[in-house]
């Protein structure tokens, strides 16, 4: 006897274009760590081999499209494509956080909004449909929705940390300083809180569910403080 169809999971897959020939590993994609005792059948796993993939496929993008750009150019590109922000992005536009497996409380204190949450389903999804059916799904689903994103940005961005480091090397500083304030929550679920400081001026402090991320936004924010009060940007 087939089993019943998702119409949720329908939807998904046709917006992603690829129909799974293992449901099995598309569940597990989906699965938080929140709804089961044993992390590896969680998406965790997944997310690394995501990571990797979508890495593969947008740093062969980024080397068709600009074949005149030096590579640290690439670089900044590259990072602007893979960081969490797109991720997050591209699960908001194919609706993931509505078919994300988590518990109860995972869902009822926002899971189904959480940055962290959705960028890691997101690379989960993209190991998936390169476990499932090779790399070229996984690659037409990132050239679809990642190209996009090339356009938006004619030059190379680069992140706030990288900024922050040029702004400071500009006028003769020391390097930006990050610290650790704290780390709160579950495993699955981690908050940092890091401050940002530069020269004598007041530090920026800023949560994010991972160190790196959680520097970037202090980073940013202070970038932002110290550029509004210098006039330059």
């Amino acid at each position: 006897m087939t089993a019943p169809r998702d119409p949720a999971l329908d939807r998904l897959q046709s917006l992603i274009g690829h129909r799974f020939e293992s449901p099995e590993i598309l569940r597990q994609a989906l699965t938080h760590a929140s709804m089961t005792s044993e992390r590896i059948r969680s998406n965790e796993r997944l997310e690394f081999l995501g990571d990797r993939v979508l890495g593969l496929v947008a740093a062969e993008m980024l080397y068709q499209r600009f074949p005149d750009e030096p590579e640290g150019d690439l670089g900044y590109r590259f990072t602007a494509l893979a960081r969490r922000e797109t991720l997050v992005r591209v699960a908001q536009e194919i609706g993931l956080g509505e078919v994300i497996i988590m518990s109860d409380g995972e869902r009822e204190t926002g899971g189904a909004e959480k940055d962290g949450l959705l960028a890691d389903a997101c690379e989960a999804l993209i190991a998936a449909m390169y476990l499932d059916g090779g790399l070229a799904p996984a690659a037409a689903f990132i050239e679809r929705f990642w190209s996009p994103l090339l356009e938006e940005d004619p030059a190379p961005r680069k992140d706030a940390k990288t900024e922050l480091q040029e702004w400071a090397q500009a006028r003769g500083l020391a390097l930006p300083r990050y610290d650790t304030l704290s780390r709160e929550g579950p495993d699955h679920a981690p908050v940092f809180t890091v401050s940002a400081s530069l020269a004598e001026a007041p530090p920026e402090t800023a949560e994010g569910p991972s160190k790196r991320a959680a520097e970037q936004a202090a980073a940013e924010q202070l970038l932002a403080r110290l550029t509004g009060k210098d006039g330059t940007s």
